[in-house]
C-alpha cells in the first residue's frame, strides 16, 4: 500500500521549469530519499508535498485523501505532515520544551509528560528542557526540531537536508538515530539530500532528479548497480565507463572479455563498472589485463588507485581507471599490476 501518490506534478516559476511531470509512489512506512544536484527541483517537490507551494498541474494524494489537484488544495496546516528544515528553524525566544510543545493541545502535567516522552524518543536529556536554542549544538537542535515535528503525530515526515550542517561523524550517527526512530514509529518519511552516500544508506526507495525531472527510482542498490544512464551512474558514486562490443552476454572492451547483464542486447554500447569491482593482483594468475599504477590516493583503511591499462585489444590504449584497494596493501605509484573483474558489467541505456 502506498501512503503518498504523486501524479504528473508540474511547476514553473516564470520561464523556469522547476518540476516536469513528476510521478512517484511512496509506500506506507517506508523511507524514500529524493536526491539530485542543486537546482534539480527536489526541494520544490518537498515544499509542494508540504503545502508551501502549489503545482501548475498534477495531483497529490496522502492515505487516500487528495491534498491538491486542479480543483482544490488542502492548506499546509491541515495536512498532518511533519517538516524538518535544514537549519531546524527553532523559535529562538522559546525554550527546548516550549519548542517541542508548540502546537500541542494538552495542558499541565499531561503536556509536560508528553514533551518529556518526545525528548526521550530523540535521546535528549530532561535537563535540556529549559535550555534556549542558542545553547544547543547542531545535532541537539536537529533533535529538538524532529521532536517538535513528531509531536503533531504526522502521517508523513519530510526532512529537507537536515544533516547537511553537521560534521561527518555526527551526521552518520544522527542519520542512524533518525532512521531507527521513524521506523519504530511507523512514520512514512521523505528525505531530500544532495549527499549520495547519505541517500544510499538511508533509503528504502531512491528517486533521482535532474533538471526538474524524475530520471529513475527504485531500491538504492538497484540504482547503484543498474543506473539507466552515465549521469545517474556518476552521480551515485565513482564509476568506470567505457565503450564495448556486446555479444551473447559478454563484452569485448579494454579490460578484455568480461560478462555483462546485456538482457539480450548485442552491438556497440557503453558499459559501467564500480571501482570496487576491479581487483588488483601482482601475481601471474588469471587476469583480465595488465596495468600500471599512476596515482595512489591514501584514505586510511582504503586507497583509491588510478591505473593505466595496457589492454589486450589495444596494447597502447592508455585508458585510466579508478580501482579500490586496502590502505595497508595498496601498491605504490609505478607498480605493475594485473586487473580482474568481479561480477558482471552493467550495460547503460542504448536508446
Amino acid at each position: 500500500m502506498n501512503a503518498l501518490e504523486i501524479i504528473s506534478l508540474s511547476k514553473s516559476f516564470g520561464a523556469q521549469t522547476a518540476l516536469d511531470n513528476i510521478c512517484l509512489s511512496v509506500p506506507t512506512g517506508s523511507r524514500t530519499v529524493i536526491v539530485g544536484p542543486s537546482g534539480s527541483g527536489k526541494t520544490t517537490l518537498l515544499r509542494m508535498i508540504a503545502g508551501f507551494e502549489f503545482p501548475d498541474a498534477g495531483s497529490l494524494t496522502l492515505n487516500g485523501q487528495t491534498l491538491v489537484d486542479s480543483t482544490h488544495a488542502v492548506p499546509a496546516y491541515q495536512r498532518q505532515i511533519g517538516y524538518v528544515p535544514q537549519d531546524g528553524a527553532l523559535f529562538p525566544h522559546m525554550t527546548v520544551a516550549d519548542n517541542i510543545g508548540f502546537g500541542l493541545t494538552e495542558t499541565g502535567s499531561t503536556r509536560t509528560e508528553r514533551i518529556q516522552a518526545l525528548m526521550d524518543s530523540v535521546a535528549l536529556n530532561a535537563n535540556m528542557a529549559k535550555r534556549w536554542p542558542h545553547e544547543l549544538s547542531g545535532g541537539q537542535q536537529q533533535r529538538v526540531s524532529l521532536a517538535r515535528a513528531l509531536a503533531q503525530q504526522p502521517r508523513l515526515m519530510l526532512l529537507d537536508e537536515p544533516f547537511s550542517a553537521l560534521d561527518t561523524g555526527l551526521r552518520g550517527a544522527m542519520r542512524k538515530m533518525v532512521a531507527r526512530l521513524l521506523e519504530d514509529a511507523g512514520v512514512t518519511t521523505i528525505l531530500v539530500t544532495h549527499d549520495q552516500s547519505e541517500a544510499l544508506s538511508f533509503a528504502d526507495q531512491l528517486a533521482v532528479m535532474r533538471d526538474g525531472r524524475l530520471v529513475q527510482s527504485g531500491h538504492p542498490m538497484d540504482l547503484y548497480r543498474y543506473p539507466d544512464d552515465e549521469q545517474t551512474a556518476r552521480f551515485l558514486g565513482e564509476a568506470v565507463v567505457m565503450p564495448a562490443q556486446i555479444e551473447a552476454g559478454w563484452a569485448l572492451c579494454d579490460l578484455g572479455r568480461i560478462p555483462v547483464n546485456s538482457n539480450g542486447f548485442c552491438g556497440d554500447a557503453q558499459i559501467m563498472l564500480r571501482p570496487e569491482q576491479l581487483r588488483l593482483s601482482d601475481a601471474d594468475d588469471a587476469h583480465t589485463c595488465n596495468a600500471v599504477v599512476t596515482e595512489r590516493d591514501f584514505g586510511g583503511n582504503t586507497c583509491t588507485l588510478t591505473v593505466e591499462l595496457h589492454a589486450p585489444t589495444q596494447p597502447a590504449c592508455g585508458r585510466s581507471l579508478l580501482v579500490r584497494s586496502t590502505g595497508m596493501h595498496a601498491p605504490p605509484a609505478g607498480s605493475a599490476v594485473q586487473l580482474s573483474v568481479s561480477g558482471p558489467a552493467h550495460v547503460l541505456s542504448t536508446s
